[in-house]
């Protein structure tokens, strides 16, 4: 039985640039995605961003109702 004991630092370094490489394409595709939304449709881009914002505040609002209702 032989046994390899080759150091295998170099391939996973290969694919951590690999990984690297592929976040880096898909970011700059959502990046072109989320402009071409805005420049096509800047009204539905707006509503977007408003019901996101809302439902951030939303979700703030019911943690604070959370914390609340946990120190009473």
């Amino acid at each position: 039985m032989w046994i390899d004991s080759r150091d295998r630092t170099g391939e996973r370094q290969g694919r951590r640039r690999e990984m690297a490489q592929a976040k880096k394409v898909a970011f700059y595709i959502i990046v072109i995605f989320v402009l071409y939304t805005i420049i096509n449709t800047p009204a539905r881009a707006a509503d977007l961003v408003q019901e996101g914002f809302e439902g951030i505040s939303e979700a703030a609002h019911q943690i604070g109702e959370f914390m609340t209702e946990l120190v009473e």
